[in-house]
């Protein structure tokens, strides 16, 4: 169970949390913070600050004003808990200050919690670097008329991930009121609307010759932020120190999405073959060709002219193989062979192998863990073969959905 203090508990956002909190069968409102305490009807304690409140908490999730921030550090170093500030309008001195404390508590830190609004972050990165200095950039954000702030702190979020692009060569141009000079090609516009009950929209423009680019979020209500919110917390109770942001969040995913399996095969095993290209060749000579599997898994460095080639068959191919296998016994009598059948190829494949280390040292202790023997594998960035036998199939199978929470 995951607890939280809502700071800010009273205000719009503050009440949108509770209520998303209360149903998440992981996570428990222990107290509010708030400077009002008995307007709302809330299920759990409010308390002016956090030194009035004597419950401990896994993390903070903060929605409340920038002035609060030194109070909120404070109070959560003496928690002992991980703080979310989702409050946006920082300026510098909050900033410095919460790099401060990030060297003793661990923060997450973003001027939107929206997931949508940190993925479009990743594709006007990608836009900017096909597009290059070739198409000119604006940013418009749209929010409702109670909104103080202005730009939003997500249009810098956005500017900020496209400059970055541009190793920060553009220059911010807030509006075009009373600029009677042509646009630079080195400028990026931000504009801001203000009006009625707008939740928020950001659309990035990429204009070029005779052609444009919209990439656009728009939040429909405020519970994105608060899923967002939720979503952090799980990810930041019991983080060490450092700050974090929602980048984090969305490569915090299992890097295994998904495991299939291959069965009837065949492992073939050659230790001490001439090590000459021969054996390679004859190889895919015998067995390879259309519709046919063949996979080769090793072949060691030639040590005193010997090497070891191990490959795998489909099954069918069981009586050739055996002939291959006679043969090159015949000609050589040094050869060890061993050729077993009833193996199954797993296959354990995921985005997040490339984004994260020692997948597969997990996989293979998740295996041996269980007794199940892995005869040959194959690892790549994106997936990881392993040969094991085939009545092993279930146990391991259950092993890794387990092992990787799938």
């Amino acid at each position: 169970m995951i607890n939280i203090i809502i700071h800010g508990c009273n205000g719009k956002m503050g009440q949108v949390v509770s209520a998303l909190a209360a149903e998440q069968p992981d996570m428990k409102i222990v107290a509010g913070i708030d400077r009002v305490t008995d307007t709302f009807n809330n299920p759990y304690p409010v308390y002016a600050s956090l030194d009035e409140c004597p419950e401990d908490c896994d993390v903070i999730i903060d929605f409340s004003l920038p002035q609060a921030i030194p109070g909120l550090l404070e109070g959560t170093l003496s928690k002992e808990s991980a703080l979310i500030i989702a409050t946006t309008g920082l300026g510098k001195k909050e900033q410095e200050a919460i790099d401060s404390y990030s060297k003793k508590i661990p923060i997450f830190l973003a001027a939107n919690m929206s997931v949508g609004i940190n993925l479009m972050s990743r594709l006007i990165q990608s836009a900017a670097q096909v597009l290059g200095d070739s198409y000119d950039i604006e940013i418009i954000e749209k929010h409702h008329n109670e909104k103080v702030d202005s730009p939003s702190g997500t249009a810098y979020v956005l500017a900020d991930a496209i400059n970055e692009v541009f190793l920060n060569s553009k220059h911010y141009v807030y509006g075009r009121h009373s600029k009677n000079d042509m646009r630079s090609p080195s400028d990026m516009g931000i504009h801001s609307i203000r009006g009625g009950t707008l939740v928020g929209q950001h659309t990035v423009l990429f204009a070029g010759k005779d052609e444009s680019i919209e990439i656009e979020h728009t939040a429909y209500s405020k519970q994105i932020f608060a899923v967002g919110a939720l979503r952090a917390a799980r990810y930041m109770a019991h983080k060490e120190p450092g700050i974090y942001n929602m980048e984090n969040v969305l490569d915090d995913r299992s890097p295994v999405t998904n495991i299939t399996t291959q069965s009837d095969i065949i492992l073939v095993s050659v230790r001490s073959a001439p090590a000459s290209l021969n054996t390679i060749a004859n190889i895919y000579k015998e067995f390879a060709g259309k519709n046919r599997y063949l996979e080769l898994i090793s072949q060691t460095s030639p040590a005193e002219r010997v090497s070891d080639i191990t490959f795998a068959l489909s099954a069918e191919d069981l009586p050739k193989a055996e002939a291959f296998c006679n043969d090159l016994a015949k000609k050589n009598k040094d050869l060890i062979i061993k050729l077993e059948t009833d193996i199954i190829k797993m296959t354990i494949q995921g985005l997040g192998l490339e984004q994260q280390p020692r997948v597969a040292a997990k996989v293979f202790d998740l295996l041996n863990s269980h007794n199940i023997s892995i005869k040959a594998s194959v690892t790549s960035n994106i997936k990881i073969d392993c040969f094991i036998r085939g009545i092993h199939e279930k146990q391991a199978m259950d092993t890794l959905i387990e092992g990787f929470g799938l």
